[in-house]
C-alpha cells in the first residue's frame, strides 16, 4: 500500500487504477498514482501513441465545444469530465462568452475533489459527483438545476466516456433518457474508442483495463452511430476524431484511424 497523499478523498481505492487518473497520466498531469502509471506504461507498450491519442481526443472536445458556441449554445454539461487539465470546457466557453455556464459531472472522487478545488470562487461552473448511468442524479442535482436553464438548449459532452459502459448497462437507453430530457436545439458531443482498425493493439488495451475500475467495451462505427442515433448528426457525421472539423494543422493526421477513437456531434431537432 503506497503512502496516501493528504489531498486524496477518503474512500479512494489506491490499489486499482482508474481511467480518469490514467487519462491524466497520458496528458502529463500530476493527479495520478503509481498504480495508474503502471497501467499507463503497459498500455503504451500495446498502443504506443496513446498519449497522442489522449491529446487528440482533448482537441476534439475543444472543437466540439467551439462548434456549439458558434451555434449560440451558452450552457454545457460535461459528463465524465475527468481530472481538470488545460483546456477545460469552462475555459473554452468563457473565453468566448464570460457568461457561459458549465456543469462538470464525474464519479471519480479524485476528479471531483480536484475540480472543486479549481472551481472554488467560480460562480458560472460547478461539479457534480454522479454516474452517467444515474440520469436523475446528474440532471436533477441541485448544482445542475441551479446552473443550467432547461428551457434553453444545452450542449452535453460525453467524450471518451461511453466505452466504459458495458452493453449490460444499456448505454443506448441511457443516452436516449438524456435526449428526452434535453430541450430542442440541444447538442451532444461524443467520442468512443473502437477496434475497427489496429484491432490487435486495441484488444491489448482492453485486456489491460479489465482489472481496473473502468473496463473498456469496444464498438464499431455502426454501433457508435446507433448509440447516438436520436440526435441529428452534423457534418461530417461519425468519423475518426482527427477528421472531425480540424481547425489547425496539428489536428490533421495522415492516418486518422490511428486515433482509434470515433467522434461526432449531434443536435436534438
Amino acid at each position: 500500500m503506497q503512502q496516501r497523499p493528504d489531498w486524496i478523498p477518503d474512500g479512494v481505492d489506491l490499489e486499482k487504477p482508474s481511467a480518469a487518473r490514467c487519462y491524466d497520466f497520458y496528458l502529463g498531469g500530476a493527479h495520478n498514482f503509481e498504480v495508474d502509471r503502471e497501467l499507463g506504461r503497459k498500455v503504451m507498450e500495446v498502443v504506443p501513441n496513446v498519449k497522442e491519442i489522449a491529446v487528440n481526443n482533448r482537441a476534439f472536445l475543444r472543437r466540439a465545444v467551439r462548434y456549439c458556441l458558434d451555434q449560440g449554445i451558452r450552457q454545457f454539461l460535461d459528463i465524465g469530465s475527468g481530472i481538470p487539465t488545460v483546456g477545460n470546457v469552462h475555459e473554452i466557453a468563457q473565453a468566448v462568452d464570460p457568461e457561459a455556464r458549465v456543469v462538470y459531472v464525474d464519479n471519480e472522487p479524485v476528479a471531483v475533489a480536484h475540480s472543486r478545488s479549481i472551481l472554488e470562487g467560480t460562480d458560472r461552473a460547478t461539479i457534480v459527483q454522479a454516474d452517467l448511468l444515474d440520469v436523475e442524479s446528474v440532471l436533477d442535482a441541485p448544482e445542475t438545476r441551479r446552473m443550467l436553464d432547461f428551457s434553453r438548449p444545452i450542449a452535453v459532452m460525453m467524450v471518451a466516456l461511453v466505452h466504459f459502459v458495458p452493453e449490460s448497462s444499456k448505454p443506448r437507453e441511457v443516452i436516449r433518457r438524456y435526449y428526452e430530457r434535453l430541450p430542442v436545439g440541444s447538442y451532444l458531443g461524443f467520442s468512443h474508442v473502437t477496434g475497427d482498425h489496429y484491432m490487435e493493439g486495441v484488444q491489448g488495451l482492453v485486456k489491460l483495463y479489465e482489472n481496473s475500475i473502468n473496463p473498456v467495451t469496444l464498438r464499431t462505427r455502426d454501433e457508435v452511430a446507433e448509440l447516438i442515433s436520436d440526435f441529428q448528426l452534423v457534418e461530417p457525421g461519425v468519423v475518426y476524431v482527427p477528421d472531425w472539423r480540424p481547425d489547425t494543422q496539428e489536428d490533421v493526421w495522415d492516418n486518422p484511424e490511428r486515433s482509434i477513437v470515433y467522434g461526432a456531434v449531434g443536435r436534438k431537432v
